[in-house]
């Protein structure tokens, strides 16, 4: 696997932007567009067309919620798609017919699910993508548009076809199948000018990458300052024998990153920081074991997210090195088997309110847990989309006016 970070080859606005990446960083070369670019800001008309609930709103009694961030726009680059999504009462065997329980037909992509959840929240997000003038890029272009997604630099191919994804959603285990069929033709850097690009990161606070599009992956500031990455990512490159031990490896790799957080599923996710300045920590401690320790404070009777740290310490890997820094777990709500519907895009979920989270200047102690919050609430609805909350949902005020 190539490096995850490589150096700038494509100038970068002057202004400095921080970015949210999972995949290589790639340079943009100059070319014709077939961008949607436009020149004044007619699409933040809507958001004038977003709403929720009146129940959502909070009461005249309740503590008012923080405002908004004050650089409340990112950018997201990565794939799109029309989801289809089937519920069936149990998953079929081969040459099974069988019935779905309930249909939704529903944008989706990694990158569209996890700007729908920021855009919800409050931010104001920018999204390159590549689609289709077909009926299924016009739905997923609706749809986008209708939770105030900026979709001036989506590039729209006269020809071919859109993104789309069938998914079967399992009602007895709890699971989802995804059978995915990419766009054609498919997105290259050609397809975007440096024009476009540049007034795509005019005033970004930061940007993210979903891996779909590698070749398009954009050189948007001047360092890499957070990653996410799959298990499975983490694993394969690092070749560590555990989670910890492989996090403290990337950050070694990766001198520039600040943090990086893996997520385990119901099992929540492990965020490792690092420190500013490494200290004068004389005492190392061995990573995996501060993680067993950690794990040993939860509560099992907390159904609730919560966040449990560690002291900023010197962390040691057997093999890999030593980084000083801090090591969090934060655990995942507990869904009644009743409430829980449909994990598709909980993982995008959570990504959008991280993007909120460090666009609000939150700490891991109430990033963590106010991310997962938002990822339950999208389980408990058919689609990646159906359950994303807005930023005036009842159920994420604890989180959002809660200490640090």
């Amino acid at each position: 696997m190539s490096p995850l970070c490589s150096p700038p080859t494509a100038i970068t606005p002057n202004s400095p932007v921080s970015l949210y990446s999972r995949s290589n960083l790639l340079s943009l070369f100059a070319s014709s567009s077939t961008t949607r670019h436009k020149t004044d800001n007619s699409w933040r008309n809507f958001k004038a067309k977003m709403s929720s609930p009146s129940a959502l709103a909070p009461s005249d009694s309740s503590p008012p919620l923080p405002p908004l961030p004050e650089n409340p726009t990112v950018l997201g680059c990565g794939g799109l798609s029309m989801d289809l999504l089937a519920a069936v009462e149990a998953y079929p065997e081969p040459d099974d017919k069988i019935r779905s329980t309930s249909l939704k037909i529903q944008g989706g992509g990694n990158v569209g699910n996890a700007l729908t959840c920021a855009a919800r929240l409050g931010l104001n997000p920018r999204l390159i993508s590549k689609i289709a003038d077909d009926s299924q890029g016009r739905g997923i272009l609706e749809e986008l548009e209708a939770d105030g997604i900026d979709t001036s630099f989506l590039v729209v191919s006269k020809e071919g076809n859109s993104p789309f994804t069938y998914v079967i959603v399992d009602n007895q285990t709890k699971t989802r199948t995804c059978i995915h069929t990419p766009g054609f033709p498919p997105m290259i850097p050609d397809d975007i000018s440096k024009s476009s690009l540049f007034s795509a990161l005019d005033g970004v606070r930061l940007a993210y990458f979903d891996v779909r599009l590698p070749a398009t992956a954009l050189v948007v500031g001047h360092e890499v300052i957070i990653i996410f990455f799959s298990l499975v990512v983490v694993w394969a490159w690092t070749e560590a024998s555990s989670v910890p031990s492989a996090l403290l490896s990337m950050l070694l790799r990766l001198p520039n990153v600040r943090f990086v957080i893996v997520t385990l599923g119901g099992d929540g996710c492990i965020m490792l920081q690092r420190s500013v300045t490494e200290g004068d920590q004389s005492e190392e401690m061995d990573i995996d074991n501060l993680l067993e320790s950690l794990n040993q404070r939860k509560d099992s009777n907390t159904t609730i997210p919560t966040c449990i740290s560690s002291a900023e310490t010197k962390l040691r890997a057997n093999g890999i090195g030593t980084v000083s820094g801090r090591l969090f777990i934060g655990t995942a709500e507990k869904i009644p088997p009743s409430e829980l519907v449909d994990t598709t895009g909980a993982g995008d979920a959570f990504i959008g309110a991280i993007l909120y989270a460090i666009c609000a200047g939150m700490q891991p102690e109430k990033m963590l847990p106010f991310a997962t919050q938002v990822a339950a609430c999208s389980c408990r609805a058919l689609g990646a989309r159906t359950g994303l909350p807005h930023h005036t949902d009842p159920r994420l005020a604890p989180f959002l006016r809660q200490t640090p």
